[in-house]
């Protein structure tokens, strides 16, 4: 083989642009390569922590949500544990002005009753009297004999 000028030439040339590339490109490739690696390396890592953040939602959400159906279950038994107390409280109301009206209407008719016996023994004093009188065919006064009546109205 021959080694001409030629080839030493491009052989020094050759060993320049290495130089220049090593010294002036290769830096800021290699910079622009580094950039890149971090801003993909940041983005993964913000992708993992907005993954696990999204689980810690996801998490919360489920909790919240049982807490409020918890909640939501408690209202509705203390709602229908206050209905039944209402009803019972309305039945029990209701069963004490049944007795109270039940009481009323026992006084009344025994009071009726008593008016109605006190009128029957006046009638019945009186027819007393009247058939006295005619069978004594004489005026029986009833002031004289008040005694002897008020005994018979009580015997009645």
């Amino acid at each position: 083989m021959n080694i001409n000028l030629t080839l030493l030439a491009q052989a020094a040339t050759f060993a320049i642009f290495i130089w220049f590339t090593a010294k002036f490109v290769w830096p800021s490739l290699m910079r622009a390569i580094e950039t890149r690696q971090k801003q993909i390396a940041d983005g993964l890592a913000a992708a993992e922590r907005g993954q696990q953040e999204l689980i810690r939602a996801q998490a919360r959400f489920q909790d919240t949500l049982q807490q409020a159906k918890n909640e939501a279950a408690e209202l509705i038994a203390q709602a229908q544990k206050r209905a039944a107390d209402i009803i019972e409280e309305a039945k029990a109301q209701a069963q004490i002005e049944g007795e109270r009206l039940i009481e009323t209407a026992r006084a009344e008719i025994e009071q009726e009753a008593n008016r109605t016996k006190e009128q029957l023994r006046g009638e019945v004093a009186a027819i007393a009297l009247a058939g006295a009188s005619k069978i004594l065919g004489r005026e029986v006064d009833a002031k004289a004999h008040n005694d002897l009546l008020d005994r018979m109205l009580a015997e009645l």
